[in-house]
C-alpha cells in the first residue's frame, strides 16, 4: 500500500507544478516508478501531483482521504531520518485499505517490496504544522530502498517541504483575494434601494474571509439636516466607541479620502500620519481593551467628499495587512461611498414622499372642513331664498333674489364636490367593493339628466350586450362617476348633437365609455385635464359653468377602484372618456 489521498490545490497553479516536478524527479532519480506529493488542509489530504504509473495517476489525483486515517497509519512506521517507512509485516489484519494499491508480485527475499508497503516523508512546516507529503511506491529494483536512496528521497522531501510550504500561501493569497473580490463584487451589485447596513451584512462574511479579519464595523457621518451620523458592526449591532474616538475616526478619515491611503494602526505597527502622539495612544488602548490586535482604517467616499470610515479588526499575533489588501480595500471604500450616496438620496426621497403624503392629507382635512363649514350657511341661504321666492315682491327684488339663489346653488356645488373630493382622495376611507351592475347606474343616471339633455336637442345612445356588464365597486362612487361623465359630455356637446354611452367586458375589465360630439379638448389639455380646479383654455369651454373637479373626482373614483382612466379628443370633433374597471366575478 502506498499513495494516500490529501485535500488540494488547483493543478494549473506554477506552485502544483513546482510539485510535481519534485514528484517527477523522484521518478527518473531515486528510482520509484510512481511519486505523489500532497497538501493539507483542515482534517483532509487530497493529492495534488502524481508522477509515473498511469493507472495510479487515475487513482490518486484528486482522491481525499482523513488526516487521522494517514497518521494513524504512521505510527506503525518505522523511522528513517526524515522518511517513514511502513512495512506490510506491521500492519494489522483488519486494517481498513484506502488509497491506490498496486497489482505486484513481490521478489524473494527480506527485503523484497510488497504491494502493501508504504514509504513517505511527511512534510512540516519550521513550526512543526503538518503540510503535506511525499509518497513513493514501486521501486524499479523491487527492493525496499538502501542508505543511499533514503539520502537522496530526504534531500527530495526537503524540496518538497519548501515547494508545499510556497503551494499553501499560494493557495491562501488566491483564496484571500478571491473572497475579497467577492466581497467587492457583493457590494458593486447591490440594489440602489439597499442601505449601507444591509449591503455590510449582504458582504460581511465574505469581507471578513478576504481579509482575514475577525471583526468589521462601518462609521457614516452625518449628512446635513439628516440627522447623526451611524455607527454599526458587520453583524448589525451598534458599536460602542468612546465620543473622542469617533471625532478622531471621522477627521482621520477625511484626511485619508483626500491623501487616497489606508491606514494600519496596532501597537506595534503605526501607519497614520493624521493622528497626534495622544489620539494613536488613545486607539491602541482601545485595541488592547477590545481584544483586537491591528485594524485596517479604510476611508469611504465619493468624489472629493468623505462619507465614512470602514475599519476591519484582526487578533494579536496575526499576519499583517499586504499592500494589495490595503488597494483592494481603497477600492471597496469607494464602492461603499456609491452605496452611502444612494442610500442618503433614498432617505431624502422618503422624506420628501412623507412630507407630501403630510400635505396631502391636510389639503384633505382642509378642503372637507371649509366645505363642511360651508355647507351649514349655503343650506340656511337657500331656504330662505326660496321662501322669499314664494312670496309676491317687486320684479327688480325677485331678479336680485333669483341670481342670489344661482350663486348660492353654485357654491352648494362646489361645496359638495369638495367634500366628495375629499372623501375619494382620503386613504383611511377605503373601498368596499361590491357587484355593481353598470347598466342600472346609467339608466338611473339618464333618468336624472333626461330633461336638461332633451332641452338641448341632445340625442343620448346607450349601447350594451346582451349579458350584464357588473363591476366590482361602490354603487355610491360609480353613480357619481356616471353622472360626471354625463354632465360633463352634454354640457360641452351644442344642440343637435350626441351623447353615446357603452358598456362592455374585456378580460377582466368592466369598461364604461361616454363619447360625445361636443367641443373636443387639446394635447396641451389632455395633459392636465384630472388636475383638480384645471379648466379648459378653450374660451367655448370657459363660458361653461364649472368647478373644475368633475373629472379629478372622477379619475380619483376609478383609481381607488384600481382602474384606469382613458381619453381620447381632438379639437371640434368631440371627446370620448374610457373609464375600466375590476369585473365582477
Amino acid at each position: 500500500m502506498s499513495e494516500r489521498a490529501w485535500l488540494g490545490a488547483d493543478a494549473a497553479s506554477p506552485a502544483v507544478d513546482a510539485l510535481t516536478l519534485i514528484a517527477e524527479g523522484v521518478t527518473r532519480v531515486a528510482g520509484f516508478r510512481v511519486a505523489t506529493v500532497g497538501l493539507v488542509r483542515g482534517n483532509e489530504l487530497e493529492t495534488v501531483a502524481v508522477a509515473g504509473d498511469d493507472e495510479a495517476r487515475t487513482a490518486l489525483l484528486g482522491a481525499r482521504t482523513p488526516l487521522a486515517s494517514i497518521l494513524a497509519e504512521l505510527e506503525l512506521a518505522e523511522h528513517w531520518g526524515p522518511l517513514r517507512f511502513v512495512p506490510h509485516e506491521s500492519l494489522p489484519v483488519d486494517l481498513q485499505v484506502w488509497g491506490w494499491v498496486p497489482d505486484l508480485l513481490p521478489l524473494e527475499g527480506p527485503d523484497a517490496w510488497h504491494p502493501m508497503d508504504a514509504l513517505c516523508a511527511p512534510l512540516h512546516s519550521g513550526s512543526g504544522e503538518m503540510l503535506g507529503m511525499l509518497s513513493m511506491d514501486l521501486p524499479d529494483d523491487g527492493r525496499r530502498p538502501g542508505p543511499e536512496a533514503q539520502r537522496v528521497l530526504a534531500a527530495y522531501a526537503d524540496q518538497a517541504t519548501r515547494a508545499a510550504l510556497l503551494a499553501l500561501e499560494r493557495e491562501q493569497l488566491a483564496e484571500q483575494v478571491r473572497l475579497a473580490s467577492a466581497a467587492r463584487q457583493i457590494v458593486r451589485d447591490a440594489p440602489a434601494q439597499l442601505g449601507v447596513e444591509e449591503v455590510l451584512a449582504a458582504s460581511a462574511d465574505a469581507l471578513m474571509q478576504g481579509f482575514r479579519a475577525v471583526g468589521a464595523w462601518l462609521q457614516i457621518f452625518a449628512d446635513d439636516g439628516l440627522g447623526t451620523g451611524r455607527l454599526v458592526a458587520a453583524d448589525g449591532t451598534q458599536v460602542a466607541l468612546p465620543g473622542r474616538l469617533v471625532r478622531t475616526a471621522e477627521r482621520s478619515a477625511r484626511a485619508s479620502w483626500a491623501a487616497q491611503r489606508v491606514d494600519v494602526v496596532s501597537r506595534e505597527h503605526l501607519q497614520a500620519p493624521a493622528l497626534s502622539a495622544r489620539e494613536t495612544s488613545e486607539i491602541v488602548d482601545f485595541l488592547d481593551e477590545i481584544r483586537v490586535g491591528s485594524l485596517l482604517f479604510v476611508p469611504i467616499g465619493a468624489a472629493h467628499e468623505a462619507l465614512g470610515n470602514l475599519v476591519l479588526t484582526r487578533l494579536a499575533g496575526a499576519p499583517g495587512w499586504t499592500a494589495a489588501e490595503r488597494e483592494a480595500a481603497l477600492d471597496i471604500g469607494h464602492d461603499l461611498g456609491r452605496v452611502v450616496l444612494n442610500a442618503r438620496s433614498f432617505e431624502r426621497e422618503h422624506r420628501m414622499v412623507e412630507e407630501l403624503r403630510a400635505l396631502d392629507s391636510y389639503k384633505g382635512r382642509l378642503i372637507a372642513t371649509v366645505s363642511h363649514e360651508l355647507k351649514n350657511p349655503l343650506t340656511a341661504i337657500v331656504g330662505h331664498l326660496e321662501i322669499l321666492q314664494d312670496e309676491p315682491t317687486d320684479p327688480a327684488v325677485s331678479a336680485s333674489v333669483d341670481a342670489i339663489d344661482r350663486g348660492a346653488r353654485r357654491l352648494a356645488r362646489v361645496a359638495d364636490d369638495l367634500l366628495l373630493l375629499a372623501k375619494v382622495g382620503d386613504p383611511d376611507h377605503p373601498v368596499v367593493p361590491r357587484p355593481v351592475d353598470l347598466a342600472d347606474v346609467v339608466a338611473d343616471v339618464l333618468a336624472l339628466q333626461e330633461h336638461s339633455l332633451t332641452r338641448k336637442g341632445i340625442e343620448v345612445v346607450v349601447e350594451k350586450p346582451e349579458e350584464p356588464v357588473v363591476a366590482m365597486a361602490e354603487a355610491e362612487e360609480i353613480e357619481r362617476l356616471v353622472t360626471n361623465l354625463v354632465s360633463n359630455a352634454g354640457k360641452y356637446t351644442p344642440s343637435g348633437g350626441r351623447v353615446t354611452v357603452c358598456l362592455a367586458v374585456e378580460g377582466d375589465e368592466a369598461v364604461l365609455e361616454c363619447t360625445d360630439t361636443g367641443l373636443g379638448i387639446s394635447a396641451e389639455d389632455q395633459e392636465q385635464l384630472f388636475q383638480e380646479f384645471f379648466r379648459s383654455t378653450n374660451p367655448l369651454a370657459l363660458a361653461q359653468p364649472g368647478t373644475g373637479l368633475g373629472l379629478s373626482i372622477v379619475h380619483r373614483i376609478v383609481s381607488r377602484h384600481g382602474g384606469r382612466t382613458e381619453v381620447e379628443s381632438r379639437l371640434g370633433e368631440g371627446s370620448t372618456f374610457r373609464v375600466r374597471l375590476p369585473v365582477a366575478g
